[in-house]
């Protein structure tokens, strides 16, 4: 059965001491509807740990992706988001993939990486309260809604808006 995102690939990165919730949940909702989920971490089989030790087993490394190959990304909170921001081809495969006009979501902690890859400045977004002052000083006009999309961002605050925020997800990409 065909879902309603069986034509697209949808990135999302990973490292120790993401948001267990915030990978598992959007990752198994883009497979339901029909996505390819390609999960990234620095090295390609290593398996991370979740904040809350759930692993995840990344099936790519980030330095071997093409932004082109993908229809949107969807970053994972957690504290990864602060170690990933670090790292030059996680902040160039964001902002590639946001330049081309694709989907760049994120949520909590993860909006980190946005502010790093320098494409957040005038978007209106949400995250955790933690990193309000962070997106703001960035430019960002943050907002405390379950869900925020503005152009081809979409953000959100926690855990508890995970369905607002997959719903927001699959009908962008299935516009």
């Amino acid at each position: 059965m065909k879902g309603k995102l069986s034509d697209k690939k949808i990135l999302m990165f990973v490292d120790d001491l993401y948001e267990d919730l915030e990978l598992w949940y959007p990752k198994l909702r883009m497979i339901e509807e029909g996505a390819d989920v390609i999960i990234a971490g620095k090295e390609k089989g290593k398996i991370y740990s979740g904040k809350h030790t759930y692993p995840c087993k990344a099936n790519a490394s980030f330095d071997e992706l093409n932004d082109k190959d993908f229809n949107a990304l969807i970053i994972p909170g957690g504290f990864a988001p602060d170690k990933l921001r670090r790292e030059e081809n996680v902040l160039k495969l964001t902002k590639n993939i946001f330049n081309s006009g694709k989907l760049v979501a994120h949520i909590c902690h993860a909006g980190w990486i946005p502010i790093s890859a320098g494409i957040i400045k005038g978007f209106r977004c949400t995250s955790t309260p933690g990193i309000k002052d962070d997106l703001i000083n960035a430019g960002a006009i943050w907002v405390d809604e379950p869900v925020v999309a503005d152009r081809n961002m979409i953000s959100s605050r926690r855990p508890d808006d995970l369905p607002d925020f997959c719903r927001a997800i699959i009908d962008y990409l299935i516009k």
